[in-house]
């Protein structure tokens, strides 16, 4: 009866060390998955601040945005308009000339030299795929945008121009000139806006 009883007790007692083995193997895996855990997430929050950075506008930024690479052509929305990602300076307005289709970059290679010979100085920037050409201090003058039959040129104080240009607008202040593949522009009437526009309070757009 004693070796009995002796057996069942050594039974019991390694049956009982095998269940806490069991749980101190548990609590140990619970910990380390823990503490991974957290290590994860001081990573995730390390990495957090250069997302951000790279998340901001240009604008928010104080730059202009980066410019395609060579091989990369900007894709034409409606109207052979060229989608430019917002930007400040000379390179955007310049890629999106450059991406005009057909006759359209001849004309805003022409619009755009006749602006900075005529304003010295111009800033210029790409804002919702329309480059706009403005003066430190006054805001944006004129701009410029493609449709599928025509160039259309904006003067956003252009009711105060002399002549007014054709082109009515449902903005009050606002003109539009448009330039056709058909009908050659007079350069000399739209350096005369241009010059008129960049000496009037602009837009702030």
């Amino acid at each position: 009866m004693v070796g009995k009883a002796s057996e069942k007790a050594a039974k019991v007692a390694k049956k009982a060390a095998t269940v806490g083995k069991k749980a101190v193997t548990r609590r140990v895996a619970k910990k380390t998955a823990k503490v991974a855990k957290k290590a994860a997430a001081r990573r995730v929050e390390a990495t957090a601040p250069a997302r951000r950075t790279a998340m901001q506008s240009p604008s928010r930024q104080g730059k202009a945005a980066p410019s395609s690479s060579g091989s990369e052509q900007p894709r034409l929305l409606s109207g052979g308009n060229p989608q430019i990602g917002k930007g400040y300076g000379d390179a955007p307005v310049q890629a999106y000339i450059a991406a005009l289709p057909g006759w359209k970059r001849d004309v805003g290679r022409q619009l755009d030299a006749l602006i900075v010979r005529l304003v010295p100085g111009v800033h210029k920037a790409v804002k919702w795929n329309t480059p706009l050409y403005g003066v430190p201090g006054q805001g944006w003058f004129v701009g410029m945008h493609a449709f599928t039959k025509y160039l259309k040129v904006t003067f956003f104080r252009g009711t105060s121009l002399r002549p007014v240009p054709p082109g009515a607008s449902k903005t009050q202040d606002t003109r539009y000139f448009d330039i056709r593949e058909s009908e050659p522009f007079d350069a000399a009437q739209l350096g005369a806006w241009v010059k008129q526009a960049s000496q009037l309070p602009g837009e702030e757009l």
